[in-house]
């Protein structure tokens, strides 16, 4: 497999995870998630920081850098900004299922920060590609990013135990 083909496969892995992530919290018991009908939606930006939920908040962000690296990588004449368009519609369009499936709250926080994180991707990468062999530096990310979705799907099958 070429570094252009795993760097396909890699994201699209990876925006599969990010939906369970998302929509699903790492649950594999599904009928028990859409049974949950939680229906909440704040359109009230960092609301949640008042209600000391700083953790998720930075989760978010962290969770949505990767994506604006493997966007990079596997789309180097695409804009930055229609990159970072696209990031923010695919968190829109993941807390609108949310809403609509009632399987979670819908904050535009979560928006926010999940394009901010995004956009941190997209910045680290066109910053460092100043300094790096192109060919390096997609290698490095790749690779760095194939291991820890491998680890942190392992770690989701075998080690924890998610429950709804």
């Amino acid at each position: 497999m070429t570094m252009k083909s795993l760097s396909k496969a890699l994201l699209g892995i990876y925006v599969l995870t990010l939906l369970w992530l998302v929509l699903f919290k790492f649950s594999y018991d599904l009928p028990a998630v859409l049974d949950h009908g939680t229906r909440s939606l704040n359109l009230n930006p960092f609301a949640v920081l008042s209600q000391g939920s700083l953790r998720e908040t930075l989760d978010n962000f962290i969770v949505f850098i990767p994506f604006g690296l493997l966007l990079s990588v596997n789309f180097k004449h695409v804009s930055m900004w229609r990159k970072l368009a696209f990031i923010g519609i695919f968190s829109l369009a993941a807390e609108v299922t949310q809403f609509v499936l009632a399987i979670g709250t819908t904050d535009i926080t979560d928006v926010i920060m999940n394009t901010a994180g995004g956009l941190f991707g997209l910045s680290v990468y066109g910053w460092v590609n100043k300094f790096v062999d192109d060919e390096k530096h997609d290698r490095f990310i790749v690779i760095t990013m194939a291991i820890i979705l491998m680890a942190l799907l392992w770690l989701r099958f075998f080690v924890l135990r998610v429950r709804y």
